[in-house]
């Protein structure tokens, strides 16, 4: 089983789960934390959801920093693994992250199961989420609540600014509709 089958297994899941919500998006190996960290799905609606895959031939090496990465953006996480990896693996995701199980069914194709479902993450870091947007997109948010001067700033300094300028749930609100709307996507990302 390898991560092109689950990953197919995946978008028709999460496709089927959220076809009935206008102005979803699916977004696959979205950047987070400046570009440091991609999770190889991410689904943006009324909420930010990202879903990171272990097949059969992965390893669970980078799984750790991962959760600190995903722990700081995402409003749910759900892990996608195969089931040699699912007991180590439930056992390094905090107990908030859902899990699926990914098994070959005999034709080949990977059923996912689900193993439990993701809660919401209470322990968003208001930087980290900033990070999401564009710099333009940082000042036009900061410009809409009155916030000027910042053209000369970089972007690490305008994360700085949203964090402490705007309450992280109104955060998490804004960012959600910056990205639901933003025109530049790579061809990836999907509207459903």
């Amino acid at each position: 089983m390898r991560d092109i089958d689950v990953r197919a297994a995946l978008r028709a899941v999460v496709d089927s789960y959220f076809s009935h919500e206008p102005g979803t998006i699916r977004i696959e190996e979205l950047g987070i934390l400046n570009g440091s960290s991609r999770v190889d799905l991410a689904v943006v609606n009324g909420s930010l959801h990202g879903y990171e895959i272990k097949s059969a031939v992965d390893t669970l090496e980078r799984l750790p920093s991962q959760v600190e990465a995903f722990s700081s953006v995402f409003d749910t996480v759900t892990l996608v693994v195969a089931d040699n990896h699912a007991p180590e693996a439930a056992a390094l995701v905090p107990r908030w992250w859902g899990i699926y199980h990914a098994t070959e069914k005999p034709d080949g194709s990977v059923k996912l199961h689900l193993h439990r479902r993701p809660k919401r993450n209470r322990a968003v870091n208001p930087v980290s989420l900033a990070s999401l947007l564009w710099r333009d997109e940082l000042i036009e948010v900061l410009a809409a609540r009155g916030v000027m001067g910042m053209r000369n700033k970089n972007r690490e300094a305008l994360h700085q600014v949203i964090a402490h300028t705007i309450a992280v749930d109104d955060l998490r609100s804004t960012v959600r509709s910056v990205l639901k709307t933003r025109e530049n996507w790579r061809s990836d990302a999907r509207r459903m």
